[in-house]
């Protein structure tokens, strides 16, 4: 019989294995931009709705680590949470998202959305052989 953790491990892999390709896909449609096979409209138009799911997705992750008790995995998720609110709630009034036509090739903006993407792909993959780690262990001690 499956138990809490057990439970919980197995949502946080299927949730972190969702936001891997969310990550991958936003890369690989940044990447199609700056190599120009997109336009910039095309591209915002494709990224700004898979943000929320992103942001939906890490934050019901840490909510859960932080219900359960899982305290040093929801403080190792918490600051990615809290820059993405950061992110999402510092959007300038009048940009069509996260992501802006007008605004994605100003200042290095391809680059440093590129830049984090890649970053929370890494932190993504580790997290999800971490989350493997922590089923395999639960579901060997609960039988």
């Amino acid at each position: 019989m499956m138990n809490i953790e057990s439970a919980l491990f197995t949502f946080a892999l299927i949730d972190t294995g969702a936001l891997l390709f969310l990550s991958i896909y936003f890369i690989i449609t940044l990447s199609d931009l700056e190599c120009d096979y997109i336009n910039s409209r095309d591209c915002c138009d494709k990224l700004n709705p898979l943000v929320k799911f992103e942001f939906c997705g890490h934050g019901l992750l840490t909510i859960a680590l932080l219900l359960t008790g899982h305290w040093i995995l929801f403080i190792i998720n918490a600051p990615l949470t809290i820059w993405m609110i950061y992110r999402y709630c510092s959007v300038p009034q009048g940009n069509m998202g996260l992501f802006d036509p007008t605004e994605i090739y100003h200042k290095g903006n391809l680059k440093q959305y590129t830049t984090h993407s890649i970053m929370h792909l890494c932190f993504q993959l580790i997290h999800f052989f971490v989350f493997l780690y922590c089923l395999i262990i639960s579901l060997l001690t609960s039988s």
